[in-house]
């Protein structure tokens, strides 16, 4: 499915329906096989647009930096994450709209609606909502909250990969490419792993197959 560069239609659609302040929430973090899962949410001012925002997947990664220490300037905006245990405890989709609805809760002001990526509303939300598909590529609103959240999540996994070296997590940001599967093989797995993933689970099994 292919969209028009993101721009602010829904938006103007929830103002008409008398919304006021309108939040775009995203998350970034779900396929990794480590670390938190994390969200943003963003309220923009229609008259302060960040130059060159679009879809966080279509922008390079030096764009994505420089707007995430622009965007909190002329915007309003709120982190949530979700810890790995809670992933563990829960599971990924669970953690992922703990993680929205804490991004949503650390706003300066309360949304009166919001614009949520994907096609679930997490439950108990404080506000209206709408899911949008592919909402990064629709919403201008979703799309600065999906840059907001991926900077900083890469740049917490760059952190953990200093804790813990040899997953290349500072490149991979825990997803499963062949240099983290090898880290998982040679140094076993970390407190930071999602125990519950396949390839992890997997690992763990053998481990205590072997010990039997």
């Amino acid at each position: 499915m292919t969209f028009l560069p993101p721009d602010l239609s829904f938006e103007i659609l929830a103002r008409g329906q008398g919304h006021r302040l309108i939040a775009g929430v995203d998350e970034v973090g779900r396929g990794p096989l480590a670390g938190p899962v994390m969200a943003c949410a963003v309220i923009l001012d229609p008259a302060r647009i960040p130059p060159g925002l679009g879809d966080s997947k279509a922008i390079s990664a030096k764009r994505r930096v420089a707007l995430f220490d622009l965007i909190p300037q002329v915007a309003s905006v709120g982190y949530g994450s979700a810890s790995v245990e809670e992933i563990e405890h829960h599971n990924i989709l669970v953690a992922s709209h703990l993680a929205m609805q804490r991004a949503l809760a650390d706003l300066a002001h309360p949304p009166c609606f919001a614009l949520i990526d994907g096609n679930r509303l997490p439950r108990s939300l404080r506000c209206p909502a709408q899911t949008i598909v592919q909402g990064d590529a629709r919403s201008l609103s979703i799309a600065a909250a999906s840059i907001m959240a991926k900077v900083w999540r890469d740049r917490v996994m760059v952190d953990l990969a200093q804790q813990h070296p040899g997953y290349g997590w500072e490149r991979n940001a825990g997803y499963p490419t062949a240099e983290h599967i090898e880290g998982l093989k040679c140094h076993g797995v970390s407190p930071h792993h999602r125990r519950t993933f396949g390839p992890v689970h997997k690992m763990l099994w053998q481990e205590k197959i072997e010990t039997v």
